[in-house]
């Protein structure tokens, strides 16, 4: 779809590698989103430049 790519990085739990569909319009975005593998918090942050992200960090989120 327009307006979204699909972004893969290993979770910081279970280390599997996922992927999430994340909307490069509005220059980036922070979030806490479930690992689709392990079910554990993680807190996701990335930015976007050019309809491109450019910046990705996945951490574990408090639980």
């Amino acid at each position: 779809m327009e307006g979204e790519t699909e972004y893969f990085f290993q979770c910081p739990f279970c280390f599997s590698r996922i992927s999430m569909v994340i909307e490069v319009y509005y220059g980036g975005q922070k979030y806490i989103e479930d690992c689709e593998v392990c079910c554990r918090p993680i807190e996701i942050s990335y930015s976007v430049e050019d309809n491109m992200v450019v910046g990705f960090q996945a951490e574990r989120a408090c639980e």
